[in-house]
C-alpha cells in the first residue's frame, strides 16, 4: 500500500479537530505541537503541519495528496483541487461588516464605498455577482479596525461567534459566504485503495457523531408504534425482558430526529429511555 501524505494546519482553529479527527480513525502519530512533518506509525500517512493558506497549492501542486482546510481558503486560492468530504466543523461564515454607527442600509449602498478585506478574489466575485462597483483594500490581518482608521466604509472577513466585530464596534451587514473545514485532494487520487480505506475511516467517525445508541423499555402491545418512531439503521432490536409483557428496544437513530420523537416516544409508553454515544459505525 503505497503511503499519502496529508496537510493540515499547524495552528489555529482547524488544528485541534483536525488533529482529534485522525486520532479518532485510529491513526497513531506524534510530535504533531513540536514539528512540522509527522509520520503515522499504523497506516500509510504522513501528516505535514502548514499554514492554511498554503494548503490548497500544497494540495494542487502534489506536494501532498490530500489537505484539511476551510472552504473560504480554497476559494480565496482559486486552485483546482478535488472536494472529498464536508468534515462538520470549523464553521464559520464570511461576512460583510460595517461601523454601527454606519448609513448604509442595504447591498447596493455598497456602491462607490470602499471595503477591506484578507479575501479580495471571493469579495470581487461577490460584489460583480450583485453588480456593485466598490473599492477592495486588500489588508492582511485586524482588518476589523480599518474603518476606525478612516481606511474603510465596511470590511470583509470570517466571523464565527460576532463577538470580534462587536468590540470594535461593527455590525454584521451581509453575508458573503459559508464555510466549513473539508478535505480535499489532489486531482485522480481519490480512486486509490489507501485513500478509499482512510475515507471509510473518516466516514464512520462523521456518521458517528451524528447519531446515537437509544435503549427504552414498552410494553409489548406498544411495540409498533415505537418501531415506527425508531426504524434504526435497518430495523431496531427488540429483547423480551423479565416482565412477559415488556421489551427493550436497541436502535442507532440520527441525533437531530431522536428530539424530534422523544415526546412522541413518551407518548406511546417507553419508559428508561437512555441515549448513548457512538464511537464508530461502519456501513
Amino acid at each position: 500500500m503505497s503511503s499519502l501524505k496529508i496537510a493540515i494546519q499547524k495552528s489555529g482553529r482547524l488544528n485541534e479537530k483536525s488533529v482529534e479527527l485522525l486520532k479518532n480513525c485510529g491513526l497513531t502519530f506524534e510530535n504533531y505541537k513540536s514539528s512540522l512533518i509527522s509520520s503515522v506509525s499504523n497506516f500509510p500517512l504522513e501528516i505535514l503541519f502548514l499554514r492554511d493558506d498554503d494548503i490548497p497549492e500544497y494540495v494542487q501542486d502534489g506536494i501532498a495528496d490530500l489537505g484539511i482546510v476551510g472552504e473560504n481558503v480554497i476559494n480565496e486560492t482559486e486552485v483546482n483541487v478535488h472536494y472529498l468530504q464536508r468534515l462538520g466543523f470549523g464553521k464559520c461564515t464570511l461576512k460583510i461588516a460595517i461601523p454601527n454607527e454606519s448609513d448604509l442600509k442595504q447591498i447596493s449602498d455598497l456602491e462607490g464605498r470602499a471595503i477591506a478585506t484578507s479575501y479580495p478574489n471571493i469579495l470581487k466575485k461577490y460584489l460583480a455577482d450583485n453588480q456593485i462597483n466598490a473599492t477592495i483594500r486588500t489588508i492582511s490581518g485586524s482588518v476589523e479596525i480599518s474603518p476606525g482608521l478612516g481606511l474603510s466604509d465596511a470590511i470583509c472577513d470570517i466571523v464565527s461567534t460576532g463577538g470580534t466585530l462587536k468590540s470594535n464596534g461593527l455590525k454584521p451587514f451581509a453575508d458573503v459566504m459559508s464555510s466549513e473545514a473539508i478535505l480535499i485532494s489532489k486531482n485522480g487520487i481519490e480512486q486509490e485503495e489507501v485513500v478509499k480505506e482512510l475515507m471509510q475511516r473518516i466516514q464512520s467517525v462523521l456518521k458517528a457523531k451524528e447519531t446515537k445508541y437509544v435503549v427504552l423499555n414498552v410494553k409489548r402491545e406498544n411495540l409498533p408504534i415505537i418501531v415506527n418512531l425508531l426504524p434504526g439503521v435497518k430495523s431496531p432490536t427488540v429483547v423480551p425482558l423479565a416482565e412477559e409483557d415488556w421489551v427493550a428496544v436497541h436502535t442507532v437513530i440520527q441525533e437531530r430526529d431522536f428530539w424530534e420523537k422523544i415526546n412522541k416516544l413518551k407518548a406511546a409508553g417507553a419508559q428508561g429511555i437512555v441515549v448513548m454515544p457512538i464511537e464508530k459505525i461502519i456501513m
